[in-house]
């Protein structure tokens, strides 16, 4: 009996000593280190107390990432889930087709965020770029798309929107699977049109399946930061200098350790009251079972 209580902890010993180094203790050290600042030079930390969260509550910088990274939030999360939830209902509407479109919506997630934005920088090249070509062929004239300020965070949008859209198709079709085919087949019997059986019938049983989706991916919307590193560097002129990036620069270009922390420490926070809102949401809305 012993042994079948004590043998569980053992096998879990790696994994919880892995959690602890490379998770546990990051994360309580940028709450210790955001009550101080830390000489760049010495790394001696000296206790300041909430200096640090006021300078940022006083920072138009600070203010201005907040406001970029949930406008970038918002044009990556609702074209990303809607998007990839009308390519899923298609694809499940065309079973023949499903395997080699479903390989081919998955390509780009496996791929590295630096080797996806490498490619989105050849697309959208102004002068050689396949994208403004495209468009000059159509008669429209595209822009500098990395280099003007009103379409560089447009620009990591449509990337990241396309880099992470074959992940949610296939939780998207995963979910479309366990729909039972007699209720779609009722429905219709019933007179229900297309739209009507999928609002009806199809939603309900796939809202749990939405609701992970919807979370996973504003909580990567908030702490994308590769393809912003290599596309635009933050800019032009701070136009894609999101939350991460900012913790990013003040943490490795200006040495302000603590204040960098003290950044990590309010992300935690706001994803973590994002992702209470949508559960309080989802008591409501989501359909288990």
């Amino acid at each position: 009996m012993r042994r079948n209580f004590v043998l569980p902890w053992l096998l879990l010993v790696p994994t919880l000593m892995g959690l602890s180094i490379f998770t546990l203790y990051p994360a309580l050290q940028s709450v210790y280190l955001s009550f101080h600042e830390v000489d760049p030079f010495s790394q001696q930390s000296t206790f300041i107390g909430l200096e640090n969260y006021v300078e940022l509550l006083h920072s138009t910088e600070y203010w201005g990432s907040v406001k970029i990274s949930l406008l970038f939030m918002l044009i990556t999360v609702i074209p990303g889930v809607v998007g990839s939830l009308l390519i899923a209902v298609g694809l499940d509407s065309s079973p023949f087709f499903q395997p080699v479109l479903r390989t081919i919506f998955l390509l780009p997630v496996s791929i590295s965020s630096a080797m996806a934005a490498m490619l989105w920088i050849f697309i959208y090249n102004p002068t050689a770029g396949y994208l403004n070509y495209l468009l000059e062929r159509l008669g429209l004239f595209g822009p500098n798309w990395l280099g003007d300020p009103k379409w560089a965070l447009t620009a990591v949008a449509i990337a990241t929107v396309w880099k992470e859209i074959g992940f949610n198709i296939i939780f998207f079709l995963a979910g479309l699977s366990s729909v039972p085919t007699e209720l779609r087949e009722a429905a219709r019997i019933d007179g229900a049109n297309a739209l009507q059986r999928f609002r009806h019938v199809v939603l309900p049983i796939l809202s749990p399946t939405l609701f992970f989706v919807i979370v996973v991916s504003i909580i990567n919307a908030f702490q994308s930061f590769g393809q912003i590193r290599i596309l635009t560097d933050g800019g032009p002129a701070g136009s894609t200098n999101t939350l991460v990036y900012n913790l990013y620069k003040d943490a490795f270009v200006n040495f302000r350790t603590g204040l960098a922390s003290s950044q990590a420490v309010i992300l935690f926070l706001i994803l973590t009251g994002a992702t209470l809102l949508q559960f309080s949401v989802a008591k409501r809305r989501v359909h288990y079972g």
